[in-house]
């Protein structure tokens, strides 16, 4: 009896030092919080949770392909701590979708591959300011049906209507969300709002029904909305609609100019206050402030302080803290 308990006691001693020097790996985001769904006004996890995310929006693949890559999504989840990135998917601009839906493609899977490998949320987003009814259905249908599986997939099916009513969007929305719902039960879809997903007071007005785990989107720069916005993004809130933005910058709309940090720090305030889920715009190298990456010359990941431009670092800033 002596000899087998001290076997055993041999047996756990050489279990736990052994144990202790094995590398603890810690669940990635998409491992801590899994099929996100939409309760109420909120984006809950998979025990019902309250769940922000925060993240980047690439810039349009047609004109930055070249961050379209693992790399660049590692380097953003292991520095900037992202656990959410956005595929802007171009449709209509020589080079996007319709003229070349291969490279959209490739584009669009190395990004999603990539979020999926490294444990965090993406979105799939139609990146287009027209109705492309038939296309849009034919991209959401080729889409769902390969990631239909992955709890860390969220569509957005039209970027920023321009000068269509709510109820052409509305219209448009429904067409697209039957498509993917036959496919995809489960994830979040994001459904634009018109003037630019500026006007949300029109879906709170009339939203869509008959299918869950909707939300709107709320884009906004900060430079140029103001408080008007956010009073506009409250009032949905207490109609009961569900907001994402799943685009904003600190400078104006036009994507230049200068940067208004109080304007957008005004924005975290209202976004925390209300556990909204955000990207920022975005991972390029274009000649304007919106763009975080100074130039072409910059590498693709691995990036330094003097790699990114000013709205680069506070992105970064902001999402480490």
């Amino acid at each position: 009896m002596k000899k087998t308990l001290l076997l055993v006691a041999t047996a756990l001693l050489w279990a736990c030092d052994n144990s202790s020097s094995a590398p603890i790996v810690e669940p990635s985001f998409v491992q801590q919080h899994g099929q996100l769904s939409v309760n109420g006004v909120s984006l809950v996890d998979k025990d019902g949770q309250v769940v922000v995310l925060q993240g980047v929006s690439f810039g349009w693949h047609n004109w930055w392909p070249r961050f379209y890559t693992a790399q660049t999504v590692d380097w953003l989840v292991s520095d900037w701590h992202v656990n959410l990135v956005r595929a802007a998917i171009g449709v209509e601009p020589d080079g996007a979708y319709i003229s070349n839906s291969t490279k959209a493609l490739n584009c669009l899977y190395a990004v999603v591959d990539a979020a999926i490998a490294n444990g965090i949320y993406v979105i799939i987003d139609w990146h287009s300011h027209n109705i492309r009814v038939e296309e849009a259905k034919a991209f959401f249908a080729l889409t769902a049906q390969k990631y239909k599986d992955y709890p860390n997939i969220i569509y957005e099916i039209f970027n920023e209507p321009e000068q269509q009513t709510w109820p052409q969007v509305k219209a448009y929305a429904e067409e697209v969300i039957a498509v993917i719902r036959e496919i995809d039960s489960k994830n979040v879809i994001l459904v634009g709002s018109p003037q630019w997903d500026q006007a949300v007071d029109k879906p709170a007005a009339s939203p869509i029904t008959g299918y869950n785990n909707l939300m709107y989107t709320l884009h906004f720069y900060a430079a140029t909305h103001k408080q008007y916005l956010r009073d506009r993004g409250t009032a949905a809130l207490n109609k009961g609609l569900p907001l994402f933005v799943s685009e904003c910058a600190g400078m104006e709309a036009s994507g230049d100019s200068a940067i208004n940090p109080a304007e957008w720090q005004a924005w975290r305030t209202w976004m925390k206050q209300h556990n909204i889920s955000w990207a920022a715009w975005s991972i390029a190298d274009k000649n304007e402030t919106c763009s975080m990456i100074k130039n072409t010359s910059s590498p693709v990941s691995n990036w330094q302080d003097n790699d990114l431009k000013e709205w680069g670092r506070i992105v970064r800033e902001e999402l480490r803290k």
